[in-house]
């Protein structure tokens, strides 16, 4: 062990990979503890020796030896540590004080120590009892996506053929020229890793992932009982809720109907970015709705949840954690739960590389309320958005500043609509009566006579029907 190296441990203290232990003649129960924490873990180092507070204190030199056998028999023994574990142990020198390193190498399998399993928070030691807890860790130590899941019943006439059309024209329209553009539906999904094939058990098929993009909601259904994501606002109402919304729907329309539903919820905050107005409010809707989306643990039973307050938005969809705790955000490092769906949401323009959501979060809270949001990972991922109204001065002092508008109903419907259309290929017709404080039957009439005079184009059905604007329009 490097003097240095160890210095720099000391001075950081205990984390998810560092555990520091007094030790006497034998190591005690809770240093098999963590032992088993770690292995179920990611890996990690325990210091015999040490105090909490980093202290070196040493262990009898005449008994380190005792010390090392005695952790290698304890591991080893069947009765003890099931399955048996390999660790390895180092004995050095510090300060003239007699140090020993286990470092429990990060594996494959899930341990019991005693019957028992135990898990890593932070820098705590965790016994792990519920069965979804150990159905998680299972997943996590297998090192699967389950997106990736084949289905070898799950048929191209169990999906969607209009979602097939409608992400090949999204991603189009982003990109003019993709590759999708070209290809047959089949074709497509091989692409875009939709259809794969399991090299272990040769069984290829359609995936998790497919379903829940491109799915008929039956199937999504039988394929996840479970599956929904739970949106409520509450404000008057602290016990129910003053408006819900529940979707089981594909991961698509689920993106359409959710972010209409928090957009409609929450007030709107317009600043200048490039010489254009651009909605801080728009932004925070995107990325949440992506997350909530894109990085859930679809194999665990827990409902995702949209909760709009008076205070903020919070976020809760099930994950499958690398690390516990909250999310340092100068040393943060995403990781991918589910690339592929991730994948298509960026090539149809719902979301954009990994780690940006989270940029953006933070770059369009501070706009839209002066905070900072906050994010916690575990079994449950959990973000929270502060959406507090800010005082008049520091109204003021940033409409001034970045071009926001103040009073978004004093706009005209068909101003609505061009500022809508200069951030938003598509619209709605409850986007426009809210930045225009118009009534909806008055802006259903209006937005009518622009469809009649071939200013905008009607898209979809009339309960998430949307709008966009022609290629060539006409005066009005």
């Amino acid at each position: 062990m490097d003097i240095a190296d160890f210095e720099d441990i000391l001075r950081a203290g205990e984390s998810s990979t560092v555990e520091f232990k007094r030790c006497g003649g034998n190591p005690e129960h809770d240093t098999y503890e963590t032992i088993c924490s770690f292995a179920n873990h990611a890996g990690g180092a325990i210091f015999l020796g040490v105090k909490d507070d980093g202290t070196v204190l040493g262990v009898p030199e005449k008994s380190a030896l005792s010390i090392e056998r005695n952790i290698a028999n304890v591991t080893g023994q069947p009765q003890s540590f099931s399955p048996t574990l390999f660790v390895e142990t180092e004995r050095f020198q510090y300060d003239g004080k007699t140090v020993i390193r286990i470092w429990v190498p990060p594996t494959s399998s899930v341990f019991r120590y005693k019957g028992q399993i135990w898990d890593r928070v932070a820098d705590a030691d965790r016994r792990i009892d519920g069965e979804m807890q150990i159905t998680q860790m299972y997943i996590r130590k297998q090192n699967i996506f389950t997106e990736q899941h084949i289905y070898p019943g799950l048929s191209f006439e169990d999906l969607d053929s209009n979602l097939i059309a409608r992400i090949r024209a999204m991603a189009e329209s982003k990109t003019p020229d993709h590759p999708w553009g070209g290809m047959d539906d089949r074709t497509l999904l091989r692409s875009a890793r939709l259809y794969a094939r399991d090299y272990g058990s040769k069984t290829e098929g359609l995936t998790l992932a497919a379903g829940l993009l491109l799915g008929k909601d039956e199937v999504i259904a039988d394929l996840l009982p479970a599956y929904k994501t739970d949106a409520v606002v509450r404000r008057d109402d602290l016990d129910r809720y003053d408006d819900r919304l529940i979707v089981r729907t594909n991961l698509i329309d689920a993106y359409e109907q959710l972010s209409a539903f928090m957009r409609k919820s929450l007030p709107d905050s317009f600043h200048a970015e490039n010489g254009t107005a651009v909605s801080a409010r728009d932004w925070i809707v995107r990325e949440l709705v992506s997350n909530i989306l894109v990085h859930r643990e679809y194999s665990s039973p827990v409902p995702a949840q949209i909760i709009i307050s008076d205070e903020g938005i919070e976020t809760r969809n099930a994950s499958r954690p690398v690390f516990e705790g909250e999310i340092d955000l100068d040393n943060f490092t995403p990781v991918p739960k589910n690339p592929v769906i991730a994948d298509v949401f960026m090539q149809i323009g719902l979301a954009e590389e990994l780690g940006s959501g989270v940029r953006n979060l933070m770059k369009y809270t501070k706009l839209y309320s002066g905070g900072e949001p906050r994010f916690h990972d575990g079994l449950v991922f959990t973000a929270f958005v502060p959406v507090r109204e800010r005082d008049a001065e520091h109204e003021n002092k940033v409409g001034r500043k970045s071009g926001e508008v103040a009073d978004v109903a004093a706009i005209s419907i068909e101003d609505a609509v061009k500022r809508l259309l200069s951030r938003h290929d598509e619209i709605t017709i409850a986007q426009i009566a809210q930045l225009s404080g118009s009534d909806v039957r008055a802006v259903r009439r209006k937005v009518g006579r622009l469809v009649e005079k071939g200013y905008l184009v009607a898209l979809g059905r009339t309960r998430n029907r949307r709008y966009m604007k022609a290629e060539e329009t006409v005066s009005h």
